[in-house]
């Protein structure tokens, strides 16, 4: 019992042994689980380590560590080539520099130019005699093709019709250096807000914001948000669509009926309610004008009616969901040999025009009233049709010219009241 016992705490200290060489325990390295990268562009890798408390007194903090890359294995003994990079080096596999404070163990490297060649895991080692040590639990696992990520569209909250509301576009900076340049497409007018952002993980994006005020009109319309990555002398791009649901109350509310001819007593009929609407229509209403009456008369989109004397006159309906109620227009529903009701409307119009009719009798009654009553008195129709001298009325000049015509057969002038009555009944001869 006691050789097992032996036994078993001798491969445990052979395993604590060959941990310790490499290192395993005595290095803990943070960075990111993956990165995308793009052909010919740049990849910060951001990175921090710190040094186990029971390996401390072997680590100098006052002596700069150098920082190692290890490409596909921690285990780089017998395989030199799988260093890429030792900042103590100046000559190195991948062209690329540590961006980070080593003494403030942050070990943050840039590698440019990449190629697909990169593709594969890595691991970081410090090295600071007589301390040497590689995190063999973590490593970033480096993906690099030729077109870059599709961006990340999202809608903050419900896209509602008339409340404004804003869409966030991210798209990756693999290369902080040379970000990518987002634009978007969309159906409306809109104010953008961009931004370099640091992730949980501290790597970068971007981050475009877009807020605009969504009308029904936008429903069912695409958006478009478009990466642009610059590379060299050239661009690669990449975008996303996505097309809005916008929520909105009925719209284009209409009725129809299955006749538009009058119709006979016992006839049947079909009323149709249609709208436009998101959500769609919950709730469709029938209401009849009859009599200058408005009453509700049915539910349901189709309103099957068995007519009676008693169903002319004219017809709407209302469609609600849960943003609200569209009204639809009036139909006519006309029946065969009665009367149909009158629109309220009519009465009004009618009204009106006999009332402004009655006024402008009285207007002239009243102005010929007064014309006559300017006549001198004592004289009668006829005398006025005669037009005696002294008078102004046109008809009684007419007149008075034609007894001058008279005076040419040169009869003597009457001066006495008798001569007078003569003279005018001669006239009236005339």
């Amino acid at each position: 019992m006691a050789c097992s016992e032996n036994m078993f705490f001798l491969i445990g200290l052979f395993m604590s042994g060959v941990l310790a060489c490499f290192g395993q325990s005595d290095l803990i390295a943070t960075m990111p689980d993956r990165l995308d990268l793009l052909t010919g562009s740049c990849v910060q890798i951001p990175c921090s380590f710190d040094i186990l408390d029971q390996h401390k007194y072997t680590y100098n903090s006052t002596i700069l560590p150098s920082g190692v890359w290890i490409k596909g294995n921690p285990y780089f003994g017998g395989r030199p080539d799988s260093v890429i990079f030792n900042s103590s080096e100046t000559v190195n596999r991948y062209q690329g520099k540590i961006t980070g404070n080593m003494s403030q163990k942050n070990c943050t490297t840039v590698f440019f130019n990449v190629t697909t060649s990169y593709s594969d895991i890595y691991f970081f080692r410090i090295e600071s005699k007589p301390f040497r040590a590689t995190d063999n639990d973590k490593s970033v696992n480096i993906v690099v093709s030729d077109f870059p990520s599709s961006p990340i569209l999202t809608v903050s909250g419900e896209v509602k019709e008339g409340t404004p509301v804003s869409l966030n576009c991210s798209a990756v900076a693999p290369c902080p250096e040379h970000p990518p340049e987002l634009t978007w497409t969309l159906p409306t007018q809109f104010t953008t807000e961009n931004q370099l952002q640091e992730n949980p993980d501290q790597t970068k994006s971007v981050l475009s914001t877009v807020t605009f005020t969504p009308s029904y009109l936008h429903h069912e319309k695409n958006i478009t948000c478009t990466a642009v990555y610059p590379v060299g002398t050239s661009n690669k791009r990449a975008e996303h669509n996505m097309m809005l649901n916008v929520s909105f109350s009925p719209k284009d509310t209409s009725a129809s009926i299955s006749s538009a001819d009058p119709v006979l007593v016992g006839s049947c009929v079909n009323l149709t309610c249609s709208s436009t609407a998101n959500p769609p229509v919950t709730n469709f209403t029938w209401f009849q004008i009859s009599g200058g009456k408005t009453t509700q008369v049915a539910s349901g989109q189709s309103y099957f009616l068995n007519v009676t004397a008693g169903d002319g006159g004219l017809y709407y309906c209302e469609g609600r969901n849960s943003h609200g109620c569209g009204k639809s227009n009036e139909v006519q529903l006309a029946i065969k040999g009665h009367e149909e009701p009158v629109n309220p409307k009519v009465f009004e119009i009618v009204g009106k025009t006999f009332g402004l009719i009655f006024l402008f009798s009285l207007i002239v009654l009243f102005a010929w009233r007064r014309r006559t009553s300017r006549l001198p008195s004592g004289f009668d129709m006829t005398d006025r049709s005669q037009g005696l001298v002294g008078m102004n009325s046109p008809v009684g000049t007419v007149c008075f010219n034609q007894a001058t015509v008279s005076r040419g057969n040169q009869e003597p002038p009457l001066n006495n009241l008798d001569g007078l009555h003569a003279q005018v009944n001669k006239r009236g001869a005339c």
